[in-house]
């Protein structure tokens, strides 16, 4: 039994040819790899789960420039969103 089926998981396929689809997932999960998975072994799923969200709340959401966002943070993008919704009520 492969280990999607173990977990109730169904993988995935995009077309062929369409490289942008994956791209920024891509580079994302090359990141947590770097900064995260590969620094040291986890001792279980729940420690691992905690430092993931830690490193995006913490790192990837506060410092990662993203050019969708018009070259600002996710937290930055969050910040003028709600400032304006205040200002708008």
């Amino acid at each position: 039994m492969s280990a999607l089926k173990r977990h109730g998981l169904r993988g995935s396929m995009g077309r062929v040819a369409a490289c942008g689809d994956n791209a920024a997932m891509e580079s994302f999960f090359a990141l947590l790899q770097k900064n995260v998975l590969d620094r040291q072994s986890w001792a279980n799923r729940d420690t691992l789960r905690v430092e993931i969200v830690s490193w995006i709340e913490r790192t990837y959401h506060l410092r990662r420039r993203q050019d969708r966002l018009g070259r600002l943070t996710p937290i930055e993008v969050e910040t003028i969103m709600t400032t304006a919704l205040d200002v708008a009520a």
